[in-house]
């Protein structure tokens, strides 16, 4: 494998470790229905708002989300809302592993 090949999985990978953690999950799925305030995210992910901000600024240095200030208040959404078709795709997977799993207990 060339160096421009795994440069670009590297990018990859850290763009999926970005978001894969339960906090930065739940404040995708926010996100999908708009723009919205680190208080609401906050109040959302039923976290501390300077945690919630940690996760936001890991997400946004990923290319995930984008930000802007609205007076006091900074507004975050979605800058790869096709990130959204790759967690729904996450969402099936796991249901496929689930019912295999299930069909699997009902032999026991």
């Amino acid at each position: 494998m060339d160096k421009q090949t795994k440069r670009l999985y590297r990018l990859k990978a850290d763009l999926v470790a970005a978001a894969g953690h339960p906090i930065r999950l739940a404040i995708i799925d926010y996100l999908k229905d708009g723009e919205r305030c680190v208080c609401d995210i906050a109040a959302h992910a039923d976290s501390e708002r300077s945690n919630v901000s940690r996760h936001l600024s890991v997400m946004l240095k990923a290319g995930i989300v984008d930000c802007r200030k609205q007076g006091l208040r900074v507004m975050y959404s979605l800058k790869t809302p096709c990130i959204l078709g790759f967690l729904s795709c996450v969402s099936d997977a796991l249901r496929e592993r689930l019912h295999q799993d299930s069909a699997l207990l009902k032999r026991l």
